[in-house]
């Protein structure tokens, strides 16, 4: 016991630092791990996000309890959340708020009967469409859209109710992500943050060498 408080007393400045990164990391700011290719083409595998964990609400570090309300989530926002349904940290885009109507009727979204506008970003192949989700222009990965080129299972549904308190998330690769098609509406308390850039990037299929071009790249 001695010698463990003596190591304590010689190191509490280092112990100190350590206590108030996690904290900090915990409440404040921390980056997210990105594995997967569900926010293609927004964010790719590799990628660091940068995650505002103050965005909406200040928490009693290492905990979800909210101490302060600070804003709520809006439509088009990128947020991390902690998904019970699925069991894991998720990154996904807010597309439909509390009360929304939301229909999808081959990867065409329709939110309070309004049905959004695509173009296609490259002439030559119309994998890859900016959708204006009520003037919020972003861009989503698709390999059919509107009954041209392939739809899936997961093209169309509803129209549903998003209940209050309750957000419905999509994946910008509409066809290989798993979001409130699968899992259903995420609850406001199981949102961490919201990134807007991305700090770092690896290259997975270039033996993880850094990708420059990403750093601090705005999403």
């Amino acid at each position: 016991m001695k010698r463990l408080l003596k190591l304590i007393k010689e190191n509490r400045s280092l112990l100190l630092f350590l206590s108030l990164m996690l904290v900090f990391r915990s409440a404040v700011a921390d980056w997210n791990h990105v594995p997967t290719g569900s926010m293609q083409p927004t964010i790719i595998e590799g990628d660091r996000l940068l995650v505002n964990k103050m965005a909406y609400d200040l928490r009693i570090p290492f905990t979800h309890i909210p101490i302060v309300k600070l804003a709520d989530p809006q439509r088009g926002d990128i947020i991390i959340f902690d998904s019970k349904a699925s069991d894991k940290k998720l990154v996904k885009r807010v597309i439909g708020l509390p009360n929304d109507a939301i229909s999808m009727q081959d990867n065409v979204l329709s939110i309070n009967g309004k049905a959004l506008t695509y173009s296609p970003l490259n002439a030559e192949t119309a994998a890859t469409h900016t959708e204006d989700l009520l003037g919020i222009n972003h861009q989503i990965k698709v390999a059919g859209i509107s009954g041209q080129g392939v739809t899936t299972r997961q093209s169309s549904f509803g129209p549903i109710n998003v209940p209050e308190d309750h957000y419905l998330v999509l994946g910008d690769n509409r066809d290989r992500s798993s979001d409130s098609r699968m899992i259903g509406f995420v609850p406001r308390a199981e949102i961490v943050g919201r990134s807007q850039q991305v700090v770092f990037s690896a290259n997975y299929d270039n033996y993880y060498l850094p990708r420059k071009e990403r750093f601090f790249h705005p999403l």
